[in-house]
């Protein structure tokens, strides 16, 4: 018998707030984190806006001379981890720590290091570069970090799968403990490649919007004059927990994962399928998974990029799967406000999602102002909306072909 899989802990460093309940108020109120980059000289960048993250101090999270040591997408990965720790209320003693995991990704890791690395070897030689260069750099060690940071002894591992991988990351953990692995997982995605090799080559790909005049409108999932997704950053973390070990532990229980779904579009490095074919397996998988009909779905965070393939087959592969209730969803992409946390998206996403089933409010998709005749759904336009939730739908789609889908449910006493 399958273990059921609760959520009792949530972490978000976001460009719109670094605790949830800023993160979560902002987004309800449509407050966009796209401004202008301040991390390097963007003059002969066709692109000079992105979604960075304000206000972090690390020496919350971990010592300042261990800070020093790890890039910053680890940094965000494990201050994340520890407001979602914090949040679950773990006593010593009601938990083994050879019982718990941690399943933490990122999508390209540690770019910031090897580009600053790389610098160094060129101006000074082999001999000057960090002996820390390659534990900086490597994605497991967001992964690492939290585990050491958190004294988690189980499964330790990390997910690459590029937009996906927050995704993936939840979804499986969320298998991990349902077969009885561990009775805890600490899961989702951490990112931090605003850099100028980042951001250059999503420029030389033409994926990145240019509203450069207009840095808060320049996100726009699903509306006709978009122009390319706006690069974000950050953390989502969140604590998973069988259903019997939370509950003997006295945990405030906030959502259930119920459904995860895997499939890959086998079509094109970085454009989906014809029809969304692969999303759409995806969201039927998860559907299945989680037991319940397509018409029980009341809410989908979307990946909803802002770019014109995404949008467009993402909205097709919706109707294959819901039908006659893809008119009746509310659907909401959270980058709108963000950006894209590449492979930290996933992680704030399903946040998202479990906190409209916790409050029955979806927060908009804003910058939503001349519909687009090919993306016809509703996709709450500029206000959150007061609507009951049972059971939210996070998507996310990756470069390489790679879709998961993840099924969450409200919970009920």
């Amino acid at each position: 018998m399958k273990n059921r899989v609760v959520v009792t802990g949530l972490g978000t460093i976001t460009p719109v707030g670094n605790t949830l309940e800023d993160f979560w108020n902002n987004l309800l109120k449509g407050i966009s984190g796209v401004d202008y980059i301040t991390y390097f000289d963007t003059t002969d960048f066709p692109t000079k806006i992105a979604a960075q993250v304000k206000d972090f101090d690390i020496e919350k999270y971990m010592d300042k001379k261990e800070a020093k040591r790890t890039d910053k997408f680890v940094q965000y990965g494990v201050g994340a981890a520890v407001e979602a720790w914090r949040q679950a209320e773990f006593q010593e003693g009601t938990y083994n720590p050879e019982r718990v995991g941690v399943l933490v990704g990122s999508g390209i890791g540690g770019i910031e290091t090897l580009e600053e690395q790389h610098k160094v070897f060129l101006n000074k030689g082999v001999r000057r570069v960090s002996p820390f260069f390659v534990p900086m750099m490597i994605s497991n060690m967001a992964a690492g970090q939290i585990s050491i940071s958190l004294g988690a002894k189980g499964p330790v591992s990390s997910v690459v799968t590029a937009c996906a991988t927050g995704t993936n990351a939840i979804g499986d953990a969320f298998k991990t403990i349902q077969r009885g692995d561990a009775d805890v997982m600490v899961a989702g995605g951490a990112e931090a490649s605003i850099t100028p090799m980042g951001l250059g080559g999503f420029c030389s790909a033409r994926a990145v919007s240019t509203n450069n005049d207009n840095p808060k409108g320049a996100s726009r999932p699903f509306e006709k004059n978009r122009d390319g997704f706006v690069m974000g950053e950050g953390a989502g973390i969140v604590i998973l927990e069988s259903l019997e070990h939370a509950q003997k532990r006295g945990a405030k229980i906030l959502a259930e994962v119920v459904g995860y779904g895997v499939a890959s579009d086998a079509f094109h490095v970085v454009q989906p399928a014809p029809g969304g074919e692969g999303g759409a397996r995806a969201m039927q998988l998860a559907i299945n998974d989680a037991g319940i009909s397509p018409n029980e779905v009341d809410y989908i965070n979307a990946h909803g990029t802002s770019t014109d393939f995404n949008d467009r087959l993402e909205t097709e592969a919706i109707k294959s799967i819901f039908g006659d209730h893809a008119n009746k969803l509310n659907i909401s992409s959270t980058k709108s406000m963000t950006g894209h946390l590449l492979g930290a998206a996933g992680g704030i996403e399903l946040i998202a999602c479990v906190m409209s089933t916790m409050e029955n409010k979806i927060h908009p998709t804003i910058n939503y102002d001349t519909p687009d005749p090919d993306c016809d759904l509703n996709y709450t336009p500029n206000k959150m909306v007061e609507r009951e939730v049972n059971y939210a739908m996070s998507n996310s789609l990756g470069f390489g072909g790679h879709n998961a889908t993840l099924v969450v449910k409200k919970w009920r006493d």
